[in-house]
């Protein structure tokens, strides 16, 4: 199996989209995106998600890859929850019918969501959810907490907005590898975090794990994941650390002896995911470990699970609608992404403009490859459209069937048990535009 890591640990897309955001178009006008907003809402029936950026942190983990900013003073907050909410009152002008659709999910992601004092997060939120409507069975509100900047009086003021799920970084556990990462989380801060979101009633709690991280060895990341599990988190993201200093100026620091070597962060993973289903976890989708009670595993077993740029989801919805800067949306036709940059992104907001940065309006070939892309990454099998296609994926994954890692016949492929590590580089036959044009530079983290 060592030997099918070296083979298939490539730079890889991550498929949160399709096509990927190198591969957007990059030109989609503001007036033509929100156009696109209002036709998914003009059926009464139609159900929508949120995502909110909070570009926050007091300290930059080096392991991070997200768009944040860095700052100790708090001086920023205000003003950009002000600017947020603008965004917001331009979004409910441009396409009022917001307010009447059915809202199934609210994540609030970062940055570090923490960083906001529980006044400011008030005046977030408490405008938009005191006037959406909110889907009465199923409501999703998530918040990434980091337990560093983490309190009661925080976990309390979430609970009482409405928000049933806390997502916990950590990472890991081990002192050594906190260090060097710029995280020092002891053991004991992560364990109360969990405790007071399960006195408060939220139902949902998700740790999020790596491997792959300097001085990280087998024994240490055993003892990560055993500790993990003795907690009882109703999911377990399991990320392998995505190296890319090209990007991220912070990833330079790390040398290359401190890092695993790619045998070893193999044993990394293969260990903790044994120890996560001989606990009873259930594998769902990639990088991802559920409790069979929990909404995702159930979503699974229903056959509607989904993916976006929040992640997993539990169901789907026709609209993820993005606010905050650098924040993605999607429609069934449409990608949409906020300004990068906090300065312009507010200044677009004061001038009355939606900030857009970039986006990508799907051709028909585009959303059925998002489909086939979407079902694979979510049920590990996809139908063919055609014989054509079977024999094309056929000699295309060739080696991964002789490794016994794809399935195959006429009609559909799947993952096998054992080739879901891989599952990226499966994805890769069906991405027609990486395969047209392959980057120029890189772009990707490594599969596995």
């Amino acid at each position: 199996m060592t030997d099918s890591f070296e083979k298939y640990d490539l730079p890889v897309p991550r498929y949160t989209s399709y096509p990927t955001v190198p591969y957007w178009s990059g030109a989609l006008p503001t007036d033509v995106w929100l156009e696109n907003v209002r036709r998914v809402l003009a059926e009464p029936a139609t159900a929508w998600s949120l995502y909110i950026h909070v570009p926050f942190c007091e300290s930059q983990c080096t392991f991070c890859g997200c768009n944040n900013i860095i700052s100790r003073s708090h001086d920023r907050e205000s003003p950009y929850v002000e600017h947020v909410l603008k965004e917001w009152a331009l979004y409910r002008a441009a396409a009022p019918q917001l307010i009447g659709r059915t809202l199934r999910h609210v994540h609030v992601g970062g940055g570090s969501p923490t960083y906001l004092t529980p006044e400011n997060f008030r005046r977030l939120l408490t405008p938009i959810l005191q006037v959406v409507q909110k889907d009465q069975r199923e409501f999703e509100g998530a918040i990434e907490v980091d337990p560093r900047t983490t309190s009661l009086e925080k976990l309390t003021t979430y609970r009482a907005l409405g928000f049933n799920r806390v997502s916990i970084g950590i990472q890991d556990f081990e002192p050594e590898v906190q260090r060097l990462v710029n995280r020092m989380q002891p053991y004991e801060m992560t364990a109360d975090i969990n405790r007071l979101a399960r006195e408060l009633g939220f139902t949902g709690v998700n740790f999020d794990l790596i491997y792959g991280l300097p001085k990280q060895s087998a024994e240490s990341f055993r003892r990560t994941a055993e500790q993990t599990v003795a907690m009882r988190p109703d999911r377990i993201a399991l990320y392998s650390f995505a190296l890319v200093p090209w990007i991220k100026r912070q990833h330079r620091i790390f040398k290359d002896e401190d890092l695993p070597r790619k045998a070893v962060k193999w044993e990394l993973y293969r260990i903790a995911r044994s120890i996560f289903l001989s606990a009873g976890y259930v594998e769902v989708g990639m990088d991802h470990f559920a409790l069979p009670t929990d909404s995702l595993a159930e979503a699974l077993r229903q056959g509607r699970l989904h993916r976006n740029f929040m992640g997993y989801t539990n169901q789907r919805t026709d609209l993820v609608l993005g606010l905050g800067m650098s924040s993605i949306s999607e429609t069934p036709w449409s990608f949409h992404q906020n300004e990068k940059d906090l300065i312009k992104y507010s200044v677009e907001i004061d001038a009355g403009k939606i900030p857009t940065l970039r986006g990508h309006m799907l051709t028909e070939d585009d959303r059925h490859r998002r489909e086939q892309i979407l079902k694979l990454m979510t049920t590990f099998r996809v139908s063919f459209v055609s014989p054509e296609e079977a024999a094309a994926a056929r000699e295309f994954l060739t080696e991964m069937i002789q490794d016994g890692f794809v399935g195959m016949n006429e009609q559909e492929m799947w993952l096998t048990a054992t080739g879901r590590p891989f599952l990226r580089i499966a994805c890769l036959f069906f991405d027609q535009r990486l395969r047209d044009k392959q980057p120029e530079g890189r772009l990707f983290s490594q599969a596995v």
